[in-house]
C-alpha cells in the first residue's frame, strides 16, 4: 500500500499561503527571506524527496502552478518531477497535459484511497491546501514533512484550519536545513 506524504513549506506560525509571492497575497514571497545556503540545502532536500517518491498528488491550482514551470527545467530534480506519475484532483481539468499526469475526478476520498491501494511507495503532496485539508480530515495522510521558515506572518491560510477531530501526531524526525530552516516529520497516531 502507498503512503500519502504531505510536504509543505510553512511559516513559523503555520501559514502556507503564497510562499513564492506570485499569488498577490500581501505577505507572500516569504520563501525568499532566507539566505543562499538555506535555499541550496532546501533544494537538496526537495530533490531527494522527489527521487524517493513513487508519485505526486496535487490539487488543480498547484498542478497548474507546477506544470507551468517544471517541464522547461532540467537536472535531476526536474527530470524526476517531469517523469514521475502525477495525479491531479480536479473537477474542471479534463485532460492533464504535463507528462505522465492523470486526472482523478469524482469523490476525492474514494479516488485517493484507491490510489493508495494501487501504489507501493510514497505519494507526495506539494502545496494543494484544499486537498491537504480534505486528506487530513478523512485521515488519509500517513506522514507530514514540514519545512519551517523563520518568519511569523500573522495572517494567511494555514496548514491546519478547522478540523473535524483532533489528530495526535508522533515526531519521527527533525533536523536543521541550511542555517535557519527546520524540517520536521510527523506521523499520525491512529490508535491513540
Amino acid at each position: 500500500m502507498g503512503k500519502i506524504v504531505i510536504s509543505e513549506n510553512v511559516s513559523l506560525d503555520g501559514v502556507t499561503q503564497d510562499p513564492t509571492g506570485e499569488e498577490g497575497f500581501r505577505l507572500g514571497g516569504w520563501l525568499s527571506r532566507v539566505g543562499d545556503r538555506d535555499r541550496e540545502e532546501w533544494a537538496k532536500v526537495e530533490c531527494a524527496e522527489a527521487l524517493g517518491s513513487e508519485a505526486m498528488l496535487l490539487g488543480r491550482r498547484s498542478y497548474e502552478f507546477f506544470s507551468a514551470r517544471w517541464p522547461s527545467r532540467s537536472g535531476a530534480w526536474a527530470d524526476r518531477l517531469n517523469s514521475m506519475p502525477k495525479y491531479v484532483v480536479s473537477s474542471t481539468i479534463e485532460d492533464a497535459t504535463w507528462n505522465n499526469s492523470t486526472v482523478l475526478q469524482g469523490d476525492v476520498v474514494k479516488e485517493v484511497s484507491a490510489l493508495k491501494q494501487r501504489a507501493s511507495g510514497d505519494i507526495v503532496v506539494y502545496a494543494s491546501g484544499r486537498l491537504v485539508h480534505t486528506l487530513l480530515e478523512h485521515r488519509l495522510v500517513d506522514e507530514l514533512r514540514l519545512m519551517i521558515y523563520p518568519v511569523v506572518l500573522g495572517a494567511g491560510r494555514r496548514l491546519f484550519g478547522e478540523t473535524g477531530d483532533n489528530e495526535p501526531m508522533r515526531l519521527v524526525d527533525s533536523r536543521t536545513v541550511g542555517d535557519s530552516l527546520v524540517l520536521v516529520t510527523y506521523q499520525p497516531l491512529r490508535d491513540a
